[in-house]
């Protein structure tokens, strides 16, 4: 899986299914410092990248892959419609860089990928067998219960 996460990621382009690409240059970087453990090296050095893609001015994206884009991602997606990732898990920016790029390669081709529409199916006979079933017992057990009629 990693080694294809690397090839969607070439020469500062995103590939994604269908043959489109996003071009670095509709990407957004910004560093900041990283948090966690790591002594004073954390504390001085600016490692943790995030990566922000404009999803309604990419030029990159049909129509009808913005609005796939806005219904999976939507709870990742700002008011603006600015989808943003961050990774912190290296030491390295770079390692940064590359990893926080290909997680959102990995988001967006998850997202664009087609759904299979569900098909509608009746209840198997089986199933209404054994609800019967449980409906005869169920009577049986509060029939059990009652009172004989002839008893007053």
């Amino acid at each position: 899986m990693a080694a294809r996460a690397r090839r969607r990621y070439l020469r500062g382009v995103i590939h994604l299914p269908g043959g489109s690409t996003i071009p670095e240059s509709e990407l957004t970087f910004s560093v900041s410092r990283s948090g966690g453990p790591g002594g004073q090296h954390v504390n001085k050095v600016a490692t943790r990248v995030s990566v922000e893609l404009d999803v309604e001015a990419s030029r990159s994206l049909s129509e009808l892959q913005k609005q796939r884009i806005r219904t999976h991602l939507a709870s990742r997606l700002t008011r603006g419609g600015r989808l943003r990732l961050s990774c912190g898990l290296h030491r390295s920016q770079a390692a940064n860089r590359r990893e926080v790029v290909e997680r959102l390669g990995r988001m967006l081709a998850q997202a664009l990928r087609p759904r299979r529409r569900r098909v509608a199916t009746g209840v198997p006979h089986a199933e209404r067998d054994r609800r019967r079933e449980q409906k005869r017992r169920r009577s049986a057990v509060k029939g059990a219960r009652r009172s004989p009629a002839g008893e007053e």
